[in-house]
């Protein structure tokens, strides 16, 4: 008996306001659609090279290893880890969210020696408290979370990164949330890796992950004494296929998915770079003045708020997913909901590249307000979206 055939791919048209991924322009998912050539063919040879540049310069970094790795943000985090760590090498992890206990995960996989600081979820580490564990641990590395996308709390990094090296160790940092949507400025931070995804700020689908190692990095993977125990996540064969020398065959990177980040890199900078992040926070701005009319708290300092991802508290009584429910189905908004120890107490609304326009400000506030008066919070709606739009008009 035959299998039914399914129906043709037909998805629902949302507006994606949550924590990734993000909406993705038309012309973004044209180039998705371009004629394929191989994965040797000399236009897709100079295509790596171009977006190696472009990436590059949203990384602010001249670091040669830079490029993106076949596989989603967490492949990233785990060619970072796999590459630098070897079994025995100490490593400190900065936990303050869902993302900093994953990479605490990730590096013990590797055989790292795992020690871990940490701090609430929505609260951000201080130079002093690195710097008190850098001194009792001596790691090799210390990793930390840029943009916590669990939580919406941005860290700083440019002082711990003093303290990190004047100890002799490696930083590494997840930016897969910030990158494209606030500065990430590896050379002058003096970070010596990072990753992060396509699918956030850059506003390209899932499935690559930007990386980028110094040269101090780079020396520690040639000096390692154990082979890097992933074969495909092995910058020393992955870094010859993207090498403008010898181009080395390694694996059949996903030749679409390259012309879908060249093109929304080219978005990036034909927006510029300062003018992507000052849309970010305006928006965030006028979404902040939105939510707090409408009486919504957020879960993070002011002073340490992502602009990209907004961690809201869920008013007392109002029932998580059902709000989130009728948003989606009433308005087509999705929003996401809260994990860890946040989970069922938080919402996360993304305002992440495409997405993070002044219509879908004023969308959202308009379809919460309607959502939480359905929830009998009539004390809580309010003048949400006036409140935006004033905001608007003054700045």
């Amino acid at each position: 008996m035959a299998a039914s055939i399914p129906q043709p791919v037909d998805p629902p048209r949302r507006v994606l306001m949550g924590p990734g991924p993000s909406d993705v322009a038309p012309h973004v998912l044209a180039a998705l659609a371009a004629p394929t050539v191989g994965h040797l063919d000399p236009y897709f040879l100079t295509l790596m090279d171009e977006v190696q540049g472009m990436l590059r310069e949203v990384f602010q970094t001249k670091n040669k290893m830079t490029l993106a790795v076949s596989g989603t943000g967490s492949a990233g985090m785990e060619t970072c880890f796999v590459n630098l760590i070897e079994p025995g090498d100490k490593v400190l992890v900065c936990v303050n969210g869902v993302f900093g206990g994953r990479m605490s995960d990730v590096a013990a996989r590797c055989g790292g020696e795992v020690m871990t600081i940490e701090r609430p979820f929505g609260e951000v580490f201080t130079t002093d408290e690195v710097a008190t564990a850098v001194k009792e641990y001596n790691p090799k590395l210390v990793a930390i979370v840029h943009a916590e996308t669990s939580t919406g709390a941005l860290q700083p990094i440019e002082e711990i990164s003093k303290i990190v090296h004047d100890a002799g160790a490696l930083l590494l940092i997840d930016c897969v949330t910030s990158l494209g949507g606030l500065p990430v400025e590896i050379d002058r931070w003096n970070v010596d890796a990072a990753y992060s995804g396509t699918q956030k700020c850059l506003s390209c689908p899932p499935g690559l992950a930007p990386v980028t190692f110094s040269d101090r990095a780079v020396e520690v993977m040639e000096t390692r004494n154990s082979k890097v125990a992933s074969w495909y996540l092995d910058m020393s064969m992955v870094r010859n296929y993207w090498s403008d020398q010898s181009r080395a065959y390694h694996h059949t990177a996903p030749i679409n998915m390259n012309y879908g980040l060249h093109q929304a890199l080219r978005d990036v900078f034909d927006e510029g770079l300062e003018t992507r992040f000052a849309r970010h926070t305006r928006n965030h701005l006028a979404l902040s003045a939105g939510l707090e009319a409408m009486g919504v708290k957020f879960a993070v300092a002011k002073e340490h708020r992502l602009p990209m991802l907004n961690a809201v508290l869920i008013p007392d009584g109002v029932d998580d997913k059902a709000v989130r429910s009728q948003l989606l189905n009433d308005f087509g908004i999705e929003i996401g909901g809260g994990l860890g120890p946040m989970a069922g107490k938080t919402w996360r609304i993304g305002l992440m590249g495409e997405a993070c326009t002044q219509r879908n400000v004023l969308l959202f506030l308009a379809a919460l307000e309607n959502c939480l008066l359905a929830a009998g919070c009539s004390a809580i709606a309010g003048s949400g979206v006036g409140a935006a739009n004033e905001f608007y008009r003054s700045a």
